[in-house]
């Protein structure tokens, strides 16, 4: 019987091995693939080096990303320079998160930003210049403008019951739609924040690809409460904005 139970416990260990083992081959797989692909033309040693590092090496924070949300963002001067960003977001602290943003989920993406969201309370006590900078998201959340691809209307409905009340604090380093190279400065992006201003083209064109409607997206979020825009956010809407540029000054030493 001892004999029978060992046996089995044994059985049951390799078993979970191999499935371990299996699971950790596929992801090594997809990984060198997702190399393999991105790394075309690349010069061989480069790619072995990328391969090996992608094996080898542990990426903590990019392993901490656990949610991935897509929107768009507007240049904080010019409302009809609108672009497509894909974040992927760390919770970092109860009133934090922080995205690193792509101009699409692929392997290939390019990194086009980062974004930092707070809640209403940390935004009112930002000093009145700070404020400036930051856009509120309950226009994004309530229209359906952005989502979260992949996860049930009850799941994203409930997380976004949380985000609608948020602030973000956003900045392009490169201004893919303009050019296929990162040049110049980062810019300073804000948020629609009524109808009418989204680019329906760029709006359509995202539904389809994602497979998401952004009609159903705002009809199933209709009972979460409009909170009121905490002022200083959205400064734009003023008529007046900031935005980022070079300056030259003396060196420190």
């Amino acid at each position: 019987m001892r004999g029978s139970v060992r046996e089995s416990a044994t059985t049951i260990g390799l078993s979970v091995a191999a499935g371990a083992a299996a699971v950790a081959g596929l992801m090594f797989g997809r990984k060198a693939a997702t190399v393999a692909k991105v790394g075309k033309g690349h010069p061989l040693k480069h790619r072995a080096l990328d391969l090996a590092a992608g094996a080898m090496q542990p990426k903590y924070p990019l392993a901490a990303m656990t949610t991935y949300l897509n929107g768009f963002h507007m240049y904080a001067d010019e409302m009809g320079r609108q672009v497509e960003a894909s974040h992927f977001c760390i919770h970092l602290r109860h009133d934090l998160h922080q995205c690193v943003i792509f101009d699409r989920n692929a392997p290939d993406a390019r990194l086009i930003g980062i974004e930092y969201i707070i809640s209403e309370e940390r935004f009112r006590g930002l000093p009145e210049d700070e404020k400036r900078l930051w856009h509120s998201h309950h226009y994004e959340v309530k229209s359906g403008i952005l989502t979260a691809p992949g996860i049930p209307d009850m799941a994203e409905h409930a997380y976004f019951e949380d985000l609608v009340t948020t602030y973000g604090k956003t900045f392009h380093t490169w201004q893919y739609d303009r050019d296929d190279f990162p040049y110049g400065i980062p810019q300073l992006m804000m948020g629609l924040t009524e109808d009418g201003q989204a680019d329906e083209a760029l709006l359509h064109s995202r539904d389809h690809r994602l497979g998401v409607s952004t009609p159903h997206k705002r009809q199933n979020r209709a009972d979460i409460p409009m909170p009121d825009v905490a002022p200083g956010a959205n400064s734009w809407e003023s008529g007046r904005t900031v935005r980022t540029r070079l300056e030259e000054t003396d060196f420190k030493r």
